[in-house]
């Protein structure tokens, strides 16, 4: 798939994250919007799932470990065709299995149910351990958030990934530098990151990750790693093609009203 077409379906996914969080009056848009780029590559050009596959043990396999930005990945699992576009509006509301955190009981394409940050991560360890023992080639990938990087399960989960050398597991780490107080590195600082997960023992690669072809270069390099794992550190902007919401903390778990949702959509080129 061309650079464009990707561009496409992660603005798409942009849009239907939007209006997720806006049917609802809940959710969070700054860290779907941070990650749209990512999953978006991920799911089309990284991982082997499909609608024949989806059900089976037999694939690649990904952890949300930063649970709560279900408004961008329930729009990926759509934009893919495992969710139907019209549930979407349906985020957060009674009776509909798009929960405002992952649950695989009610999505077949959802790996972990998550939400409890530091968990997930944890899950995607045990996850290529088994995959290990059982002799499935098969690769795990998890996405993290900065901030959650300072949950202590996080660096148990790296620790036991290192010293299993899970070549089989990519970490991700969405480094927006915002969370919901403010600053990362005002909160509870956790940078330098690369240095922290070299000391764990990891391969470390560095992105832009609202660039595809920087993209691209990563996801290529860090699969290539061998008898260790690797972790994909993207440089993001929260709230990135929403113009008010760029950089902005206030909009990790806010929703916008009518008129700041109509300037949103004008902002992504998309209909209301």
């Amino acid at each position: 798939m061309n650079v464009e077409e990707l561009k496409k379906h992660a603005n798409h996914v942009r849009q239907n994250a939007i209006r997720a969080v806006y049917s609802a009056q809940s959710g969070h848009p700054g860290g779907s919007l941070s990650s749209a780029d990512i999953l978006t590559y991920l799911y089309f050009e990284v991982m082997d799932i499909n609608a024949e596959n989806v059900g089976s043990i037999d694939r690649d396999r990904f952890v949300l470990s930063k649970g709560h930005i279900t408004p961008g990945y329930y729009s990926v699992l759509a934009e893919k065709g495992f969710i139907p576009q019209e549930d979407i509006t349906t985020f957060r509301k009674f009776g509909s299995k798009l929960q405002g955190h992952p649950n695989m009981n009610y999505i077949e394409a959802v790996d972990m149910s998550t939400g409890s940050l530091g968990q997930g991560v944890s899950t995607a360890v045990g996850m290529a351990m088994a995959n290990k023992l059982d002799g499935n080639k098969h690769h795990i990938f998890t996405l993290l958030g900065d901030g959650e990087c300072q949950e202590g399960e996080v660096w148990e989960a790296a620790m036991a990934a290192s010293h299993y050398k899970l070549d089989n597991i990519t970490f991700m780490v969405d480094c927006n530098h915002l969370q919901i107080d403010g600053e990362v590195e005002k909160v509870m600082n956790v940078y330098p990151l690369d240095k922290k997960f070299e000391g764990f023992g990891f391969e470390v690669v560095k992105a832009n990750g609202h660039d595809f072809e920087a993209i691209k270069n990563a996801f290529d390099y860090a699969l290539s790693v061998k008898r260790k794992p690797a972790v994909i550190l993207w440089n993001t902007v929260k709230g990135k093609g929403v113009s008010f919401m760029e950089d902005q903390a206030g909009w990790h778990g806010k929703a916008p009203n009518e008129e700041q949702f109509k300037q949103a959509m004008k902002d992504l080129g998309g209909d209301e």
